[in-house]
Parts: C-alpha cells; structure tokens; sequence
C-alpha cells in the first residue's frame, strides 16, 4: 500500500518568514539604536520612552507599508508576466509548446520525452506549467503583499518592544549597558529562530545579526553622545 508523500520544505516558508526576521530584526535593531542615541545625550526616561514609542510607532507602519509596495509591485509584474503567457498560448499554441519542450530538453530529457511531457503538461494546465516552468513562479513562492505587510509590521513591534522594556525597568544610569546587552542577546535569538525555520546553519546566522546590530546602535549611541548637552 502506497504512503502519501508528506514531506515539506523550508522554501514553503520563504515568504512570511523573509518578512517576519526582517521586521522583528529591524524593531530591534533601530529601536535599540534609537534609545541609545537618546540616552547618550542625556536626556531623562520621559524623553527616552517618548522617542522609543513613537520610533515604534513609525516604524512598523513604515514597514508595512514598504512591504506592501514592494511586493505590490512584484505581484504585478507576476500577473503582467502571465497576462502574456496566457496571450501567447491563445495566439501560437504550437510554438509555445515547442518552447516548453525545448526547457525539457535542456533540463536533460530526450527530445521525444520532453515532448510527451510537455504535452500532457500543456493538456493538463498549460498556463501553470509555462508559469512555473518558464517564468519560475508557483504558489510557493508568489508573492502576497497584505500577508507581507502584516508580517512586517507586527514583528517589528515585537521587536521594537523589547527593547523598551529594558527602558522601563533599568535605572537612568545602567540604561545604555542594559539596553545594549538585551538587544543583543534578542537578537542572537532571533537570529537563532530564524535560522532553524529556515533550515539555515545557527552559528552564521547568530554572528550575521548581531554584528551588523551591534554595529548600528555603536554608531547611534556616539552620534548621540557627540551632539548631546550634559549637564
């Protein structure tokens, strides 16, 4: 008795997952940088909270709205691209079929399989598989723009927020060590999570966004401290 085939790969996630580590990667990243800049100025909590939520605030509708544009715009070169297709097997069936047989061929199949398949193929659902086949798009990996935009700003959020949090419950003078150290740490997380959803290697993943978040709340905390006014 034959099995159903259950298997399911990690580029199934591809979509929500890109949008969902950037967003939450961002959060943190320019929240903490945010928070640290303002804090090297020194300024009091009030003002420190104030610019972390309104950075929060910005952010996430910054995101998603940036998502939602630019993978509007890849949906609609997707659906120009099988507008054509759809055209072009309506207008030249013959020579569309020559065209898939020939991406068989090149993929290792004797020319007289490749025409078989492309046959049956075209017979079954010629557009779908000139789509996936000469145009390399599938239901996997079309793009979603209110799935990305949604995904973007929610985890940027979530990842604006833990740094906050830091705010909120370390004193003004430990401020700068705590938020840097969290953000860090959330980070190594994330990056560590992202990794294992991805099926990517942990380790390279982990040193990949914590150096370049590192790098960026150094680089805002002395722009902070070079133009703040101590008192």
């Amino acid at each position: 008795m034959s099995r159903l085939h259950t298997e399911r790969h990690n580029v199934a996630r591809i979509g929500w997952l890109r949008a969902a580590v950037l967003g939450a990667n961002d959060g943190i990243v320019s929240t903490a940088s945010l928070v640290l800049g303002v804090a090297a100025a020194a300024v009091g909590i009030a003002d420190i909270l104030l610019a972390g939520f309104a950075g929060l605030a910005a952010g996430a509708l910054s995101m998603a709205a940036g998502e939602y544009v630019s993978v509007s715009s890849q949906a609609d070169t997707e659906r120009a691209d099988l507008a054509r297709e759809t055209q072009e097997l309506g207008s030249q069936p013959e020579a569309e079929l020559d065209e898939l047989t020939q991406i068989y061929v090149a993929r290792g199949l004797h020319a007289a399989l490749a025409r078989q398949v492309a046959q049956q193929l075209t017979h079954h659902g010629a557009l779908a598989a000139h789509a996936r086949d000469e145009l390399g798009l599938s239901e996997v990996t079309s793009a979603r723009p209110l799935q990305a935009a949604i995904a973007s700003a929610a985890t940027f959020s979530v990842g604006a927020a833990l740094p906050l949090v830091a705010v909120l419950i370390t004193p003004l003078h430990l401020l700068v060590w705590s938020v840097s150290v969290s953000s860090l740490l959330f980070l190594a997380l994330l990056g560590m999570l992202g990794a294992r959803a991805g099926g990517a290697p942990i380790a390279k993943s982990v040193v990949r966004v914590v150096f370049w978040g590192a790098l960026a709340m150094a680089v805002t905390a002395g722009v902070g401290a070079a133009f703040g006014a101590r008192a």
